[in-house]
């Protein structure tokens, strides 16, 4: 095979100082011989609590460089990668940088970056998200596998989880206690609506509950009736008979507020026009959705009231 062709993958670790990316990195390039023995090359943008021992990954064929604000470049990538010759990279990002940053560099050609993981210290989460919201959430929005560690009986797994599911559809959301075990037990409560009637009716609060409910278990709303107050939102991407009746959600912060709902068809949706409220009533059905990778529910309408505004005019993910 020609060594142009190859790609060489790249694993991104996210997090702040103290988060775990030290410790994850070494326990999976030593304790766990991910690399086999393949040139690796390990990229550092800041040195955290825990040091590499350098010897012992350069026995592993592990080759430890540090990089930062100034020479994390492509010019110097380049030369790491004529040096090493790497079949495999990973990166310890420095988690005061903004995103912006690494998506700006020019890696290599032939790198591809595969997986992105975000390590977040539970203990610390609600203090960073209060006072660095932006990189937080971007760190959350990026990544395909989020891992919560340090957690104890008082970490809010459920909260913790809807909130990401909220920003981030597609990542794997771990919990691992501070014994480094993990812990994905499913701790949702009960949630405040019936599903076993013969309509789901949705108080104006529960709309972001069922959102994530819905989202992550499709087939437990299939072919169910509901009943619920929506604002309508209509992309110019969907068709006159498409819209999008949801709600404006605080997902983790005050500061990241989205519009979240699902897709729904219904034959008047060319007379009502984007933030009219409504109440929707309809069918849940499912189908494929790119966002999801894989199928989420959609809204096959029956009827739609315009009405008044609900009191407040975001829904969370507690109750």
């Amino acid at each position: 095979m020609n060594e142009k062709n190859i790609e060489i993958p790249v694993y991104v670790f996210m997090g702040f100082l103290g988060s775990g990316k030290t410790k994850f990195a070494t326990e999976t390039l030593v304790d766990n011989g991910f690399t086999e023995g393949k040139s690796t090359l390990l990229l550092v943008a800041e040195e955290g609590e825990l040091e590499y021992n350098k010897a012992q990954l350069e026995a592993l064929n592990i080759h430890l460089e540090f990089v930062d604000d100034e020479n994390l470049t492509e010019e110097h990538l380049l030369e790491l990668s004529a040096k090493y010759k790497p079949e495999n990279v990973m990166l310890e990002y420095n988690g005061m940088w903004e995103l912006d940053k690494i998506f700006q560099i020019r890696v290599p050609k032939g790198w591809t970056v595969v997986q992105v993981i975000s390590f977040v210290d539970a203990s610390t989460f609600d203090m960073y998200v209060a006072n660095m919201k932006k990189i937080m959430m971007d760190q959350l929005r990026n990544a395909d596998m989020i891992i919560f560690n340090r957690c104890d009986e008082n970490t809010r797994k459920a909260e913790y989880r809807r909130s990401i599911r909220a920003v981030n559809r597609r990542a794997q959301v771990i919990f691992e206690n501070k014994d480094g075990v993990v812990d994905n037990a499913d701790d949702e409560v009960e949630l405040p609506f019936s599903i076993d009637g013969p309509v789901i009716e949705l108080e104006d609060e529960d709309f972001g509950l069922f959102y994530i409910d819905a989202a992550d278990n499709p087939d437990k709303y299939l072919d169910k009736k509901i009943k619920f107050k929506a604002q309508v939102h209509k992309p110019s991407t969907y068709s006159a008979n498409t819209f999008v009746p949801g709600r404006f959600a605080m997902t983790c912060c005050a500061a990241d507020i989205a519009f979240i709902g699902f897709k729904s068809y219904y034959g008047g949706a060319k007379n009502l026009n984007d933030r009219d409220w409504v109440i929707v009533e309809g069918t849940i059905k499912k189908e494929y959705y790119p966002e999801f990778e894989g199928e989420g529910p959609v809204i096959y309408v029956d009827s739609v009231a315009k009405t008044g505004p609900a009191a407040d005019d975001l829904v969370y993910f507690t109750y």
